[in-house]
């Protein structure tokens, strides 16, 4: 039977390792809540209002509109961009 002992340093780093992906599961959890006006999106793609419509229209981008004002949930933005990468 193997005996291992853990010291105090192990489960500091142990500890350090489980926080860290809580914080990073945390941030995650952020992102999904946050939705962007399309003015905002216009500006991170760098791309035309026209563009912008296209990107909805054709269902790549999904949102929401509420009293006139479009808003697209940066989760989605990042799995669109994600989707698209040119290797």
């Amino acid at each position: 039977m193997n005996l291992e002992i853990l010291t105090l340093n192990d489960l500091k780093a142990m500890k350090e390792e489980i926080l860290a992906e809580i914080k990073q599961t945390h941030q995650l959890n952020q992102d999904e809540n946050i939705w962007l006006k399309s003015s905002e999106v216009r500006k991170l793609l760098s791309c035309s209002e026209g563009t912008l419509i296209n990107l909805r229209a054709s269902g790549m981008l999904p949102y929401s509109k509420v009293n006139g004002t479009i808003y697209i949930r940066k989760s989605d933005l990042n799995k669109l961009l994600n989707s698209n990468i040119v290797a």
